[in-house]
């Protein structure tokens, strides 16, 4: 078994706060991607140059990671294609998070398939198809199907929260060190 990467945080608060804790930020992100909120999330790419190229994504939280839908021609994915360094931003309620990481296409049909359904769950009818998901309608800039699946393991997140308990935090996931082969990956 596994143990849980480390999850190390700083205070940034300047106004006497306590630090805030992860489990706050992680388990918004978990009731917004089973469904009970909406979430706006917004992709932070390096486009040729060094240029920044923000766009907002369907993203839903699983497993501790991020898993957000791009077209293949699109500029975000040309750009996570030749740098998979990235930003995913998201307002939880009260919380403010800025999460950064590598993202990783995701082709395995099962993974495909288990996370298809999540977003059917939450109302987008995604089915996976030869390493890639279809479905009647995306987003209206997101081009024709199929739509690449990216996974984002965040290694830095930020929050700010607006409503008590107040604060500002930083925190940095240390990788679990492995005692078996099958050893789970989950962030605190």
């Amino acid at each position: 078994m596994a143990s849980r990467p480390r999850v190390e945080q700083k205070n940034l608060d300047i106004y006497g706060n306590k630090p805030l804790p992860w489990s706050r930020a992680r388990q918004q992100l978990a009731a917004a991607s089973r469904g009970v909120a909406h979430l706006s999330y917004w992709l932070a790419t390096v486009a040729p140059g060094g240029r920044p190229h923000s766009a907002a994504v369907g993203a839903l939280w699983v497993d501790d990671r991020i898993y957000l839908v791009s077209g293949p021609r699109t500029r975000k994915s040309r750009n996570l294609a030749r740098d998979p360094r990235c930003v995913v931003s998201v307002s939880l309620p009260g919380l403010d998070l800025v999460m950064e990481g590598t993202a990783r296409r995701v082709t395995d049909q099962k993974t495909l398939r288990r996370i298809a359904a999540r977003y059917r769950a939450v109302g987008w009818p995604a089915h996976a198809t030869e390493g890639a998901f279809t479905a009647p309608y995306s987003a209206p800039s997101a081009g024709p199907p199929p739509w690449y699946l990216y996974a984002v393991t965040p290694s830095t997140a930020f929050g700010v929260a607006g409503k008590k308990p107040h604060g500002a935090t930083r925190w940095r996931f240390k990788a679990a060190r492995r005692s078996s082969p099958q050893g789970s990956h989950r962030l605190s």
